[in-house]
């Protein structure tokens, strides 16, 4: 069975809500096959990742960078598993009250430095989360899983909306 690993800090009700549209879309119905696997970041560490066949990743932007639990989780991570998860799937959802675009650009950097493969681009909320940024997380959810779903045509897979 492939392992989806969802990370998050959810310090708020707009971020609580987030995770649990993500999770409803990976845990669709559609989607076989695949075991989803959740971790607050400030628990998460290297034998959650190197299990894992790819990664869901959310986190406020504090002070116009990732959360300080989801910088956490990457600097205990980082080398134990740089190698071992080069060309893995991740997807990410960032929300804040303002200046997103500094945890947005630090979760690509760090992504990508350690050879992770977006399916999709960080989802990026802005203020109180609508029912259209919750549209967006369940998506995002529904097509990293679909993504990685190890039998059967993907491309029937949908998130329900």
């Amino acid at each position: 069975m492939t392992r989806l690993l969802v990370v998050h800090h959810t310090p708020s009700p707009g971020m609580q809500a987030m995770l649990e549209a993500a999770l409803s879309g990976a845990r669709d119905d559609e989607i076989e096959g695949v075991e989803v696997v959740l971790r607050p970041a400030l628990v998460a560490g290297p034998v959650d990742v190197l299990e894992a066949d790819a990664y869901l990743l959310g986190t406020p932007a504090n002070i116009g960078y990732l959360s300080g639990a989801m910088k956490h989780f990457f600097d205990q991570v980082y080398y134990p598993c740089l190698d071992a998860t080069r060309g893995r799937p991740y997807a990410a959802y960032v929300h804040g009250n303002e200046g997103l675009e500094g945890a947005v650009r630090a979760m690509r950097s760090i992504t990508s430095a350690l050879g992770w493969e977006p399916v999709a681009p960080v989802l990026e909320v802005l203020g109180t989360p609508d029912k259209e940024a919750l549209a967006g997380c369940t998506e995002l959810g529904g097509v990293l899983a679909a993504t990685v779903m190890p039998e059967g045509d993907v491309s029937e897979a949908q998130p329900r909306s």
